[in-house]
């Protein structure tokens, strides 16, 4: 990075004050390096949880009958996410000393749509979860854009450190990413059995996410930024 651009973003950062530049967006936290792999099973351990509390509802309930007041397997499991998802934003909080963006706004409709699953008795709530998370994600990152922010840098702060443009680039793809996501989640859960969304919602969601990630990797190459900015000398 050159003396002049250096510059540049120093202005741009002191017009945004202290709280708002744009370093503090998206440079990772020092606890977020020395822990990428538990802020990872932080984020896809509840996950897990809930399919295997589905997959084994009825042992559950069997070994632990109070659980029986809960519902079938499908609601027990929504309540273990919903304890698990608590337990990984507690962690967060204590480990990194703040909670991650998207797991943060994802548990608060994990919370509220099992609630409602579990007092009503109807699924449909914690099924729709996923499309209401990936479509808030995808329209607030598009909608970002449209204002002129690159709001994924809180999101992958602890993954990348890009330039303005490549941020930018990589929201309005995960943007649209999100959305599919959202259209693929209604099409499966109304369309297939439970089993299906659970299996598609776990393993299927994560590997193409997983490979929407590896096809970005070009972009991403070309606009990491290699040398952190120099803080200005006191």
């Amino acid at each position: 990075m050159t003396q002049k651009d250096d510059l540049a973003l120093q202005k741009k950062a002191a017009k945004l004050g202290p709280m708002q530049s744009i370093e503090s967006d998206i440079t990772p936290t020092k606890e977020e390096k020395q822990h990428p792999m538990l802020k990872l099973a932080l984020e896809i351990g509840p996950l897990l949880v809930f399919f295997f509390g589905n997959l084994r509802g009825e042992w559950l309930v069997s070994k632990f009958p109070a659980l029986s007041a809960i519902g079938g397997p499908l609601l027990v499991a929504t309540a273990l996410f919903m304890i698990a998802t608590v337990i990984s934003l507690v962690i967060s909080k204590i480990v990194f000393h703040h909670l991650p963006v998207m797991p943060f706004v994802s548990g608060i409709v994990v919370l509220i749509f099992g609630s409602l699953s579990i007092w009503l008795q109807d699924e449909t709530f914690i099924k729709m979860k996923p499309t209401i998370v990936n479509s808030l994600f995808g329209v607030t990152l598009l909608v970002g854009l449209m204002f002129g922010k690159s709001l994924l840098g809180y999101v992958f702060n602890a993954a990348f450190q890009l330039d303005e443009t490549g941020w930018k680039k990589l929201t309005f793809r995960w943007g649209l990413f999100f959305l599919v996501l959202a259209v693929m989640n209604e099409v499966v859960w109304r369309n297939f059995s439970d089993a299906v969304w659970i299996n598609f919602k776990v393993w299927g969601t994560m590997p193409i996410t997983i490979a929407f990630t590896l096809a970005q990797m070009p972009l991403i190459m070309r606009h990491t930024i290699t040398e952190p900015v120099a803080e200005t000398e006191k």
